[in-house]
């Protein structure tokens, strides 16, 4: 139940770029490289951002550290999705670390971005089984599968549903 705004990247290979044109939704690229410090890029991103008057940002696939600035900014409006059960497995390799420990259980959640890394208000969570001949192509495939279904599915229910945030827990029908 939304309309998406715009497809923002800071690499113009995205793969996103190119399905959003292809759906003639406006695009844009912010390359990180053409700024000397991690403020001036996040700045310039978020004017970007502005530009377009998102009720929320949805990040797909950005393995960059935000600055706190502009996580407040957007604060309660800016949403990532993660490759396991958080708080588990946070940061990047999420789905070597869980064959790695021997977990019988992962998965993937939708979260609030706060200052942390993964550390924001869970959202939706959903469990994927880690088989035992699993490797990390064949748990990472299963577990992309559900995170597509997943997001899409968060997202709609923050936008027709009342929720509040509590702690780290985002409550819904409050």
């Amino acid at each position: 139940p939304c309309r998406v705004a715009a497809v923002i990247s800071n690499r113009a290979d995205a793969e996103g770029l190119a399905l959003a044109k292809a759906h003639g939704i406006p695009t844009a690229v912010v390359k990180h490289r053409d700024y000397p410090d991690r403020n001036s890029f996040d700045a310039a991103l978020a004017r970007k951002i502005d530009s377009y008057h998102p009720d929320f940002v949805a990040l797909a696939g950005f393995m960059r550290i935000l600055t706190p600035d502009f996580v407040a900014h957007y604060f309660g409006k800016l949403i990532n999705i993660h490759p396991s059960l958080l708080p588990a497995f946070p940061g990047v390799g999420a789905q070597g670390q869980a064959l790695a420990h021997g977990v019988k259980v992962t998965g993937c959640t939708v979260h609030y971005v706060d200052a942390g890394v993964d550390t924001g208000p869970i959202i939706a969570q959903r469990a994927v089984p880690v088989l035992d001949d699993d490797d990390e192509a064949a748990l990472s495939a299963r577990i992309l599968a559900e995170e597509h279904r997943l997001y899409a599915e968060a997202l709609a229910r923050l936008l027709v549903e009342p929720w509040r945030i509590a702690g780290r827990r985002v409550l819904f029908g409050a």
